[in-house]
């Protein structure tokens, strides 16, 4: 089949399999005698898996290792285990620091009187450096109570 119609198969865009085949992530579809890329369900197999770990926020490089231990039949699930954990563990990390700013960022939002006056918290504390941010908005927490 075409790379349309792999990618069609694989929900991997066409530019996306051109990329991962360029980066060596996957291997280069052998080619027809009219030098367009001949894919079989084997390849479409391997895009879609691609394509799967990426949905779950596997790194490329994760995912090349995934795509290993995929390949390798005698892999013990030991070692897949040991991968998802360490990708959760990560996932489990950057959500934290996601709330910790949604918090911070909540707090610039609701000091902000949002009217005409210049005067915005916000915009002070995005102009200041970080450490001095943090202490400015204990210094603020102070004076509020």
């Amino acid at each position: 089949m075409n790379i349309s119609l792999a990618a069609e198969r694989s929900g991997v865009s066409t530019k996306m399999i051109r990329y991962y085949e360029s980066i060596g992530l996957v291997a280069a579809a052998d080619r027809r005698a009219n030098n367009y890329r001949d894919y079989g369900d084997q390849e479409v197999a391997m895009l879609i898996f691609v394509r799967r770990t990426r949905d779950l926020g596997f790194s490329l490089e994760e995912v090349r290792a995934l795509l290993a231990l995929w390949r390798d039949r005698r892999r013990s699930s030991r070692e897949v285990r040991k991968l998802a954990e360490a990708h959760l563990a990560n996932l489990d990390a950057r959500m934290a620091e996601m709330r910790a700013v949604t918090r911070a960022l909540k707090k610039l939002v609701h000091a902000c009187h949002g009217d005409d006056r210049p005067d915005c918290p916000i915009i002070d504390d995005l102009s200041m450096p970080a450490k001095q941010a943090g202490k400015a908005k204990a210094v603020q927490a102070r004076a509020r109570k």
